[in-house]
């Protein structure tokens, strides 16, 4: 799940990489770490310094000169496990920026819905109309009491005298021994029409999805029960973190799988699936249905980059943590600038993997 930074319930599954080399047309086509593409199809990571320790980092990549900003899990020893902040003036550096909030400030109604919260989990921001929606998740291990809150601001710009982070409250939460599913790791996106969506989900049920509305970021209807869209059906449903990005006409699906938070023995990898339909059904390339495991791999551990995941988008731009082997498995901050293959499927593999990978 996107969240704590230790470890979690859940099945370790071996991460295979397989390597396809084929001819068609005079262009080699390779499969590295489960992602096609050609030699001119490939992702470009950026080369990222200061402050990297982010885990699960909801990126706000800026455009014709405007500030980037990363939002990320909270750490229990810093403003009560408030959610966390980051900027950078070029994508490249980094610098920490505090927290959402402080003791004195949080949303202390999650308290009362979560007894065992120690710290914020996994936000997501979404910009409609000159508003920031901040969503976030606060759970405990092992459990799905978990909700989902809401804060909104005009501004991202902590000096601008309208940056103030008003608290919306609970958008959906679950509940042990009543919903199969866990509210945590949410993803907001828009169909085609400009109708919000918030996708979520964390092992039990797998990935769900709600509609919501504008402006108030909330259900549109929560009498109307959530849409499976993903599953990992290998016990126990090790499958979190949807990120959903519109292009060409498709949505993509975007999910980590297997267990994340162990350090150098994490597993986590990144699939994802499409569909012409936001609530689905998403495919992989094979016509697999991710409901029932389906998902074309984008990205798993190789060299110092342990289980990749956690993901988000904007922009263009695919932020994820990993575990770095060099930092004794620390997590990190990775951003990459995604390619798109003659297919239409996402690449997350740099032109130097691929080449290491087809040797």
């Amino acid at each position: 799940m996107r969240g704590p930074l230790s470890s979690r319930r859940g099945i370790a599954l071996a991460v295979v990489a397989a390597v396809l080399v084929a001819a068609a047309g005079g262009a080699f086509w390779w499969r590295a770490s489960g992602a096609r593409g050609s030699s001119s199809t490939a992702a470009t990571a950026l080369e990222l310094s200061g402050d990297l320790r982010a885990h699960d980092p909801a990126i706000v990549a800026g455009t014709d000169g405007s500030p980037w900003y990363v939002f990320s899990t909270g750490d229990a020893s810093v403003g009560k496990g408030a959610i966390q902040i980051r900027t950078s003036p070029d994508g490249h550096a980094w610098t920490t920026a505090g927290t959402v909030w402080d003791a004195a400030s949080e949303p202390a109604w999650v308290r009362s819905a979560v007894p065992d919260v120690t710290n914020f989990w996994a936000p997501d921001v979404y910009l409609h109309d000159g508003t920031y929606y901040l969503y976030y998740a606060a759970s405990s291990f092992g459990s799905n009491r978990s909700v989902i809150g809401l804060l909104t601001n005009t501004t991202l710009d902590a000096t601008d005298p309208a940056y103030a982070w008003v608290d919306r409250r609970e958008v959906w939460r679950s509940t042990p021994g009543s919903t199969d599913y866990n509210a945590i790791d949410p993803g907001i996106v828009e169909d085609a029409a400009g109708t919000p969506w918030m996708a979520f989900g964390s092992f039990w049920g797998g990935i769900q999805m709600i509609r919501l509305e504008w402006p108030s970021g909330m259900p549109a209807d929560p009498s109307v029960p959530p849409v499976h869209l993903a599953s990992h059906t290998v016990p126990p449903n090790a499958i979190e973190a949807p990120t959903i990005v519109r292009h060409d006409g498709w949505f993509y699906l975007f999910v980590s799988r297997d267990l994340c938070c162990r350090a150098s023995a994490s597993t986590y990898n990144m699939v994802v699936g499409r569909s012409r339909e936001v609530t689905g059904p998403y495919v992989d390339r094979s016509g697999a249905d991710m409901a029932t495991d389906g998902g074309e791999q984008l990205l798993a551990t190789r060299g110092d980059m342990v289980g990749p995941g956690g993901e988000s988008y904007s922009n263009g731009y695919l932020a994820f943590h990993y575990y770095a082997t060099h930092l004794g498995g620390d997590f990190q901050l990775a951003i990459r600038k995604v390619a798109w293959d003659a297919d239409g499927w996402p690449v997350l593999t740099t032109a130097d993997e691929q080449r290491a990978d087809a040797g």
